[in-house]
């Protein structure tokens, strides 16, 4: 038996769909001239925390979006173990980023696009399965990649 075609658009992801969220924050961390980055955190299917990178805005090195997010989790939660939490991210966190994902615990790791300059989950280092610590986070990359590239991307060639 032939089945009909279906006209149907496939219902996006809950990965892709919490990532366009992060994307969301990465525009406004844009709007206030710092790097578009955003993040959002998710406990049991719900938003607990979102964050865009506020290093300009703060004049702080440590106001990455991840570090903002996970410190609005710990206090949603009431805990700094954020345990059943998965972070979306649209890039690849830093070396300071990845460390605060193992020493909060946070289970799942789902971020954008890579980042070879800085990048400590894949393209430099891998500190979120690094067998010597005490805690490993399971990691998905590449979601919605090209729009957290992109958006990265114009950021950059405007500064020039």
């Amino acid at each position: 038996m032939i089945e009909p075609a279906s006209n149907s658009i496939s219902k996006p992801s809950p990965d892709e769909q919490y990532m366009r969220i992060a994307l969301d924050q990465a525009r406004i961390a844009e709007e206030n001239g710092d790097v578009p980055i955003g993040v959002v955190i998710v406990h049991k299917g719900q938003i607990i925390a979102k964050a865009y990178n506020q290093r300009e805005q703060l004049q702080d090195p440590t106001a990455h979006a991840e570090i903002i997010a996970l410190t609005q989790a710990a206090a949603a939660l009431e805990n700094w173990h954020l345990n059943d939490c998965t972070i979306y991210v649209t890039l690849e966190p830093c070396c300071m980023c990845a460390g605060a994902l193992v020493l909060a615990r946070i289970d799942r790791l789902v971020y954008g696009c890579d980042d070879p300059k800085t990048g400590a989950v894949k393209s430099l280092y891998n500190i979120v399965q690094d067998s010597r610590l005490n805690h490993r986070v399971d990691v998905t990359s590449g979601i919605l990649a090209e729009e957290c590239s992109q958006i990265l991307q114009e950021f950059f060639a405007k500064k020039r």
